[in-house]
């Protein structure tokens, strides 16, 4: 998401750990740019070599089910026709194909009651937009019902709010308008059916529910309960109401969905700002807490925002929360076990003895990447079995060393236990301790930090992980060694876990694609991306990453949309598909002006893609989907092939 000054972008980690840049600045000085040559032998290995893991997937990385397209030979993945850039206030679409809007911010789920009917004009109140689609749509899934194509639940994040639409004002200024930007955060679980070609909403469906910033929810796992997450309001620790900045998703195998908590420090703040003893502890500096008011000032109208009121309260934000869409009475459950970080997203594999894996990425300059591996082993239909995996396991923070590496690759890594059987955590009194403060236990761990780690997917065939670090212009040169002294553009990491186990404590790496803009000069050659980056496909700042069962990799941009200087000529955000073993890349689509796009899901005949539009007209410059001086609003797109084939033929 975007702002004047990106929180993101600020670093909070003070840690001395080495850097990544630092350890790819070794292996090139070592070996040679590898990937800066084309399709070596080295990368086409790292693609072949067998793996034993059973298939994964983050959203859009799903395995082959009943019905799914047969494989694709690996040079004929991308079928479609690449387009070129667009500035313009719409949407374009490889030929051939077609994108169609549906749900956007303030559709009504409902024909009667708060909320049935969109005004547009900013004035609806917090209980209209409870039964309303919330804003900013990010990650997304599609889940089948009964199997089918043409009917299912969406499933979708709604990560923040443009309140210069939100409201008629502009700003939270009442008791109701706090409500009502909580009531636009969360999650919609939609109903869609299609008919006659379209797809709607079935409104008044019993399956049809937001889940807000106010909802209750339960705290579960090893934190749950202990004192570090009760409040007066909760001296349990295990109730908490709401989910905030919910960015990527993920899934799993059981049928739930997960929703990743990310900025979540960007709420709480203190009224009481003449105090001078009242000061942010560590742990809140560490996450990035305000240290007056906020600027939607939830801390003027509701206590538990207000960090020296409830110091606790924001320690019951930045988790992963499992949601069962077809439960619509269930309570959703915050699973303290995968850790307290700004949650990008989540992505799942099957370990090689059935136990799940987890991968995340923590969305800020200089963090890091995790994976949690349950206790419990994944028993496909075995819903009392499956139905609390996430509540018991082992949380892993990555080390990327750049050591020599079989195929010569990049490097190797290793995963860090994060536990308090780990010595060089002996200075976090348990495990509940470790989790709360995860990004404090993963400095002291000498974890890698990296270049603002967003999504996370795993190949559906071969079981590799890739992701994206989307960029971090705040990293200084300290020689010549260092090719990308600000990196501005981005880049994607895989690696390839040891034999393939999901599981397993060490990995190899390398860089798929360092993004950047080869169609102006650049002082840096580096800037100009690796070979796969040409004037055709030019991009920045990639984010949004998943894989569809066929093994195409979709990329989407969350990026400098200004077309101008460093960026000139790369136009609106925008979404690419990659063929990871010949890694050509072809760009598929492109948003309106000032927009994000984001999050990604097929049908389970691969033959709808929904994806979402975030914040369009962000700056004021965009009247998107209506057009005229309509509000612009954030919006799902529905993209089909015309001749009614598979996406990305």
């Amino acid at each position: 998401m975007k702002h004047e000054i990106d929180s993101e972008n600020l670093p909070t980690n003070t840690s001395p750990n080495e850097h990544f840049q630092t350890v790819v600045n070794r292996a090139v000085s070592r070996r040679g740019f590898l990937l800066k040559t084309g399709v070596g032998a080295a990368a086409v290995g790292f693609l072949s070599a067998g793996l034993t893991g059973c298939g994964g997937g983050g959203d859009g990385g799903e395995p082959a089910t009943p019905g799914t397209p047969a494989p694709t030979p690996p040079g004929e993945l991308l079928g479609f026709t690449p387009i070129p850039t667009d500035t313009a206030d719409r949407v374009t679409v490889a030929p051939g194909y077609t994108a169609s809007v549906l749900a956007p911010w303030g559709t009504p789920l409902f024909t009667t009651g708060p909320g049935s009917n969109w005004v547009g004009d900013g004035s609806e109140d917090a209980a209209a937009q409870a039964r309303q689609m919330g804003d900013n749509h990010d990650g997304i899934h599609y889940f089948a019902i009964a199997g089918k194509s043409d009917e299912g639940l969406l499933v979708m994040n709604h990560e923040y709010t443009n309140v210069q639409y939100l409201f008629t004002n502009g700003m939270v200024d009442s008791l109701d308008d706090a409500n009502k930007d909580l009531n636009a955060h969360g999650v919609s679980v939609v109903h869609i059916k299609r008919s006659g070609g379209a797809w709607n909403i079935v409104r008044d469906s019993l399956l049809n529910r937001r889940i807000t910033g106010s909802t209750l929810m339960q705290l579960t796992g090893p934190a749950a309960g202990d004192a570090l997450l009760q409040t007066s309001a909760d001296p349990t620790g295990t109730a908490v109401f709401g989910t905030l900045n919910n960015c990527g998703n993920g899934w799993t195998p059981w049928g739930t969905y997960l929703t990743c908590e990310e900025n979540f420090n960007q709420y709480f703040g203190t009224t009481d700002t003449a105090n001078p003893g009242q000061v942010r502890d560590a742990n809140m500096v560490r996450y990035g807490l305000a240290s007056g008011t906020t600027a939607r000032r939830y801390e003027t109208y509701h206590d538990r925002f207000d960090w020296q009121k409830e110091p606790n309260e924001s320690n019951r934000f930045g988790w992963i929360v499992e949601i069962d869409p077809f439960d619509a009475s269930s309570t959703p459950k915050k699973r303290t076990a995968l850790g307290r970080i700004k949650h990008e997203n989540a992505a799942y594999a099957i370990a090689a003895d059935g136990r799940v894996v987890i991968y995340m990425g923590d969305d800020q300059a200089n963090d890091y990447i995790y994976k949690f591996v349950t206790t419990g082993h994944y028993i496909a239909g075995d819903t009392v079995n499956n139905r609390n995996l996430l509540d018991s396991g082992t949380l892993y923070v990555a080390r990327f060393n750049d050591g020599a590496a079989t195929g010569d690759m990049m490097g190797t890594g290793e995963w860090l236990p994060m536990t308090t059987a780990n010595p060089a955590l002996a200075g976090f009194a348990s495990l509940a301790d470790i989790l709360v403060h995860t990004r404090q236990a993963a400095d002291a761990l000498g974890a890698t930090p990296m270049d603002r780690p967003e999504w996370v997917t795993v190949h559906p065939q071969t079981n590799e992980v890739y992701v994206t670090l989307t960029n971090n212009s705040g990293r200084a040169a300290t020689d010549d060694a260092n090719p990308r002294p600000a990196n501005i553009y981005g880049q994607i990491v895989r690696w390839r876990e040891a034999g393939g186990d999901a599981a397993a404590l060490t990995f190899e790496w390398d860089i798929f694609v360092l993004a950047g803009n080869p169609t102006i000069t650049q002082a840096n050659p580096l800037d100009r991306g690796t070979s796969n980056v040409n004037v055709d496909n030019t991009f920045n700042s990639p984010d949004g990453l998943g894989f569809d069962s066929a093994g195409r990799l979709w990329i989407q941009t969350d990026g400098n949309y200004s077309n101008a200087g460093r960026y000139a000529n790369q136009g609106n955000n925008q979404m690419l598909c990659a063929n990871p073993v010949t890694r050509e890349i072809r760009r598929f689509f492109v948003g309106p002006v000032e927009c994000e796009v984001t999050g990604l899901t097929f049908t389970p005949d691969h033959k709808t893609l929904f994806i979402n539009i975030q914040h369009p007209g962000e700056g004021g410059n965009s009247h998107w989907p209506e057009g005229g001086s309509a509000l612009p609003r954030s919006a799902t797109i529905v993209i089909t092939k015309d001749d009614g084939g598979v996406i990305g033929t």
